[in-house]
């Protein structure tokens, strides 16, 4: 199966939208049930989709923002955890850890230093859609521009530049946050056959 190397903007203005049908569930706490149900469930899952987000800062020179929000895809569930609020525990720390566990993400080596100013894990079992999409002749490497080559598909990106730090996430940045996370595990399983 071949892909194209390239895309332009028209072409992706004429595709579908990415549309994730499964549960989202926001993660601001590591007392509560929520919290104990994305560690059962995401140490359960032999791949998952990573992103992170962060409060953008419109100052210049100024230092970055640390990261508000980490999300984690399986196929039918995306957790998405509210960094200033849980860190990252030792339970989160061992699955980012495991390297029995995929982990794929985008321009991850950035994402997971810093996950790293929370807590100092080893950060094992993790894949860098940008690195591997080469191997596929694809050489536009944005997740947008990836997941319309790979999946034919268009992702929305109004709420990229949102609050992440806000007091509570709107549905819309709750949803562009999963899709975020969860396409690039959809990307990965199209690709993964046609390595094989």
């Amino acid at each position: 199966m071949g892909f194209a190397a390239s895309i332009s903007n028209e072409e992706i203005e004429k595709l579908p939208f990415a549309a994730f049908d499964g549960e989202i569930i926001v993660v601001d706490s590591t007392t509560g049930h929520s919290y104990a149900q994305a560690i059962e469930y995401l140490s359960a899952q032999d791949m998952l989709g990573f992103d992170t987000e962060t409060k953008p800062c419109f100052v210049a020179k100024h230092p970055r923002n640390m990261l508000a929000l980490l999300q984690l895809s399986g196929p039918d569930k995306t957790f998405l955890f509210r960094l200033p609020k849980t860190g990252i525990p030792q339970e989160l720390a061992a699955i980012l850890s495991d390297e029995r566990i995929l982990k794929i993400g985008a321009a991850v080596d950035d994402d997971v230093a810093g996950l790293r100013k929370y807590n100092e894990f080893s950060g094992k079992g993790f894949v860098d859609l940008q690195t591997v999409v080469a191997d596929y002749g694809i050489e536009q490497k944005s997740v947008k521009r990836m997941a319309a080559i790979i999946l034919g598909v268009r992702i929305s990106k109004s709420q990229q530049l949102s609050n992440w730090e806000s007091a509570v996430l709107s549905t819309a940045q709750q949803r562009y946050a999963a899709i975020d996370a969860w396409i690039c595990l959809k990307m990965w399983n199209k690709l993964s056959p046609v390595k094989k």
